[in-house]
């Protein structure tokens, strides 16, 4: 069985050696004689799968001790009413920023909730640019500011953080997470989905300064209390225990990687050479503005949409998948997280040069 170049923006590519060791344990974990997914959440040997992969994860993104990291069930969107439920009091003021259709998910379910404040939109740049803070207004008194690091379908990312100074700096960082090093000290919290670049779907991982656990608002639904989830080692109930640990598998290996400096480096040089190979050609196009380009999500036109599905079918008999741009927005997107090679990236670009060459 050959594997093929998987650029899917999510669920996304898992690391083959993760897989391989899932795949060995899978029936047998460490002699147990049974699966990870038949053991007690409380019992010693998961409880130990858990607590090795926060380790894990705070050592690759050097966690402070103020901060509890929960991992928890459903994906980044039911983050979107959980952070002003836990937040947002009852009259009060939250500030948001619209980057795209993800930020824009988040504002609408916030909404819900609380006030809510676009302190600033990427809608006046046609959502090819982010807005600098100077342009952004912000409330003098906002609960939190929120915003999407990485937009996942436009391919927007920030390559700064923003500075909100006593007010508590919230973001999604479902899509880039782990893609680099990042000072965690500068957010109140930190959330993404898994599904991307830790593991499988099923799980979020939330990262949550501790002096803003327990300001839940009373109607808050016992379930998406993060105090809760931190008070019981985010296993109130049953956890996603499979997610879990194959996420704690990631974890392992991008430490045996050379941990976030060493794939900042390699994501880099995935992301430059993909862009330079469509900068250079008249037959792509990518209309973000360069300090805005996302590292993990590229999306890309051919300059003629009519020859859209013949690149799509002869990338799949190459076993490039999964470069169908997302539905709102057409073309091409190539997703190219932490787990997609350089090897991958250098498949698909000699492939749209050899595409480019028969059909211009």
């Amino acid at each position: 069985m050959s594997r093929v170049y998987n650029f899917c923006a999510g669920p996304a590519a898992l690391p083959e050696a993760v897989l391989k060791q899932a795949q060995s344990e899978l029936l047998d974990w460490h002699g147990k004689g049974l699966s990870v997914m038949e053991m007690s959440h409380r019992g010693d040997e998961f409880t130990s799968i858990a607590a090795t992969a926060e380790q894990d994860l705070r050592d690759l993104l050097g966690v402070p001790d103020n901060y509890k990291v929960l991992f928890m069930q459903g994906g980044a969107s039911q983050q979107f009413a959980q952070i002003p439920l836990n937040f947002l009091a009852e009259g009060a003021t939250a500030d948001y920023i619209d980057t795209g259709i993800w930020s824009r998910k988040s504002i609408e379910e916030a909404s819900r909730f609380g006030n809510i404040n676009v302190a600033a939109s990427a809608k006046e740049y046609d959502y090819f640019a982010i807005p600098g803070q100077n342009e952004w207004q912000l409330s003098k008194d906002a609960a939190y500011v929120h915003y999407a690091s990485n937009e996942t379908i436009g391919g927007l990312q920030f390559d700064w953080t923003p500075q909100t100074g006593d007010t508590p700096l919230v973001v999604d960082m479902s899509s880039d997470i782990l893609s680099k090093p990042l000072q965690v000290c500068r957010y109140g919290m930190i959330y993404a989905g898994a599904q991307k670049n830790i593991g499988p779907s099923g799980l979020v991982v939330a990262i949550v300064r501790e002096d803003l656990l327990g300001r839940a608002r009373a109607s808050c639904p016992t379930m998406l209390n993060y105090k809760v989830a931190a008070d019981n080692g985010s296993m109130y109930n049953t956890p996603p225990t499979f997610s879990w640990y194959l996420s704690g598998l990631v974890f392992k290996w991008l430490k045996e990687q050379g941990g976030l400096e060493a794939m900042a480096k390699i994501n880099h040089a995935k992301q430059a050479l993909l862009y330079q190979t469509i900068d250079a050609s008249d037959f792509y196009s990518n209309p973000v503005a360069s300090n805005a380009r996302s590292w993990m999500n590229v999306p890309f036109r051919l300059a003629d949409a009519k020859l859209d599905k013949a690149f799509l079918a002869g990338a799949d008999e190459r076993g490039l998948l999964n470069l169908k741009g997302h539905r709102s927005v057409g073309g091409m997107r190539a997703s190219i997280y932490n787990a997609v090679s350089l090897e991958a990236v250098e498949a698909l670009v000699a492939y749209m040069q050899e595409f480019e060459k028969e059909r211009a």
